[in-house]
């Protein structure tokens, strides 16, 4: 069985939405619950199989904090790790030998990707894009516009009440 044939049948039988790019490329929709959907690109080359995912934009600021969140991140990371492209948005990556493609494997592999992505997303946002949330949320506000999607981030907007001065520390 070739490898885009495993392919094909592991996004099949994960009735994962996908479309086939060429004799080698395979574009790949996970759905997510933080981050709505990862797409993810499967390459099959001449040695190895290579996946790399979009995970989010360049952060806004706290880059250090950011790069430091995910250089921790990547050392639990199974099969893909955290990279940065040439304007500083946030991929994940992985490259495996052509031998080690199996439906379980490929199952493992974009699992992880999902979990990372999606498990991580609001975290990337709350730490590289915390002045952007803050201005969105006051901007709806002052709209009466929904803060449904921004509700995650609520922390973020509202005083901790166990701040020192606080009335309800009293």
């Amino acid at each position: 069985m070739s490898v885009g044939s495993i392919i094909e049948s592991a996004l099949d039988n994960a009735e994962l939405k996908y479309e086939k790019r060429g004799d080698s490329g395979f574009f790949v929709t996970l759905p997510g619950t933080k981050k709505l959907q990862t797409n993810a690109w499967l390459i099959v080359g001449a040695h190895a199989l290579a996946v790399e995912a979009f995970v989010c934009r360049r952060p806004d600021e706290a880059h250090e904090e950011v790069y430091r969140f995910l250089l921790r991140r990547n050392a639990k990371l199974y099969g893909v790790h955290y990279t940065l492209d040439s304007s500083g948005d946030i991929y994940l990556v992985g490259r495996f030998g052509l031998d080690t493609v199996s439906e379980e494997e490929l199952d493992k592999i974009l699992g992880q990707v999902l979990e990372a992505a999606d498990g991580d997303f609001n975290t990337l946002l709350e730490i590289g894009f915390a002045t952007s949330i803050k201005r969105e949320w006051d901007w709806r506000v002052s709209r009466g516009e929904s803060l449904a999607n921004l509700q995650a981030f609520k922390h973020l907007i509202e005083p901790a009440s166990h701040e020192p001065g606080s009335l309800t520390n009293s």
